[in-house]
């Protein structure tokens, strides 16, 4: 009877209803969002459906943010039009993630693959494969001396495309995280053509700042080429290289307008590297948007993609993610850190099982860079680890979740045939 019973439990698990992904709408389906863009031919069109705001961002137009209030906001989809200098831009944009939204710009159409934040999974039967991880990454967060978060997405399809987190949304000082960002915004301007990497900036002895770095250890003034800077922002963390490609670029208003554009509400660009004023700030979800974007090819194009992960698979401060995997794993990221926060996020570039992470930490820097190994590690060894038999996806239509009624029914008739099968053998 022991072996009914245990058989009996199993299938009343089986045909219970289960609690909707994150991303996934109580009723089945992504959800919508208020927040969505899409990239849009050679710019990114930005939509707010709750504020009713729309941005059209380019190679050689920058709208800004446009208040739309005949936005029509209904069955998942938001439409309108707006006119910018004479130009009238249509839309008609599903608020849902991998959906196909259009923009008519006069008489050109551009379609595009709408983008949230999260990206609901292309497969959420694989996805569920990767949300037991949560729990893993929220024992440590809880017990850890300082305060965390964490973002992760699933990039090779494996685990679904899915993303999960863990106080996605903390919003700690960026420290060396912007520079991400600023790297994203010079690559775009190569991309448009307005940008080659073998121009040059004339860096003077002011330009020098100090902390991580390797410029501020050479002579000035001297003419240093953008892919040197580019390159040392990210491998070296070099501040001075990021503070003239700032000024380059034309100071904070165009980095903010590609955060902006991307929708990502946590981050902004509001001082340059080792100089007073106001905070640089980011969180796990929005850095994980932006790396899920360039993965994807929706920012940058393929050759500017690859040169960043190249840049990324360069970096020269390996105390944290790469401290924490064995030896020999690829890994493609960025560090930051201040007295009071350390980050580390990137790529681990494991063939077959690519993943995007973002851990983020607030509190002393020492307990925080700790904090970051653990949680990488514990990313690792999930993903390294054969997915569960019982978590391998059923093959042919799902079945739909019963209701209370009809379990009732089936819980019934199982009894009975056990009752029945009992009698007939003896037991």
């Amino acid at each position: 009877m022991t072996r009914w019973y245990a058989a009996l439990v199993a299938l009343i698990v089986l045909i219970a209803p289960q609690p909707a992904l994150a991303d996934e709408r109580p009723g089945g389906g992504p959800r919508a969002a208020d927040l969505v863009w899409m990239p849009a031919g050679d710019g990114i069109f930005s939509l707010d459906a709750s504020a009713r705001t729309v941005r059209f961002r380019s190679c050689s137009v920058d709208t800004g943010r446009v208040y739309n209030p005949g936005m029509r906001v209904a069955g998942g989809v938001a439409s309108g039009r707006i006119s910018y200098e004479g130009t009238v831009y249509r839309f008609r944009v599903p608020l849902v993630g991998r959906s196909t939204g259009l923009l008519e710009i006069g008489r050109r159409r551009l379609t595009g693959p709408t983008v949230t934040s999260p990206q609901p999974p292309t497969d959420p039967a694989r996805g569920r494969r990767l949300r037991p991880l949560t729990d893993r990454l929220r024992a440590i967060v809880d017990a850890a001396p300082v305060t965390a978060g964490v973002s992760v997405r699933d990039l090779s399809g494996r685990y679904g495309d899915q993303q999960i987190g863990v106080a996605g949304r903390l919003r700690p000082k960026a420290a060396s995280l912007i520079k991400l960002w600023v790297i994203a915004e010079l690559m775009r301007r190569v991309d448009c053509g307005q940008a080659a990497y073998t121009d040059t900036v004339l860096v003077l002895p002011s330009d020098v700042v100090g902390g991580t770095g390797e410029l501020q250890h050479e002579e000035f003034p001297q003419y240093v080429t953008l892919f040197r800077l580019a390159q040392y922002t990210i491998k070296y963390s070099d501040n001075t290289a990021t503070n003239v490609l700032i000024d380059y670029l034309g100071g904070f208003a165009p980095v903010n307008a590609l955060i902006d554009s991307m929708n990502q509400r946590e981050t902004v660009l509001a001082r340059k590297m080792v100089t007073p004023g106001p905070e640089n700030y980011t969180s796990p979800d929005d850095v994980i948007s932006l790396l899920g974007a360039v993965w994807d090819g929706d920012v940058l194009r393929q050759v500017n993609r690859d040169l960043l992960l190249s840049f990324m698979l360069e970096q020269t401060l390996n105390g944290k993610i790469p401290a924490a995997l064995p030896s020999g794993v690829p890994v493609a990221h960025k560090t930051g850190e201040l007295t009071d926060v350390s980050h580390d996020v990137g790529y681990y570039l494991i063939p077959g099982t690519e993943i995007a992470v973002a851990f983020l930490t607030a509190g002393p820097e020492p307990l925080g860079s700790e904090t970051v190994r653990e949680l990488a590690r514990a990313v690792y060894d999930y993903v390294e680890e054969p997915p569960p038999v019982g978590s391998l996806p059923i093959t042919g239509a799902p079945l739909a979740p019963l209701s209370l009624a009809g379990s009732a029914l089936v819980l019934c008739g199982l009894l009975l045939a056990f009752s029945c099968r009992g009698r007939r053998s003896g037991t």
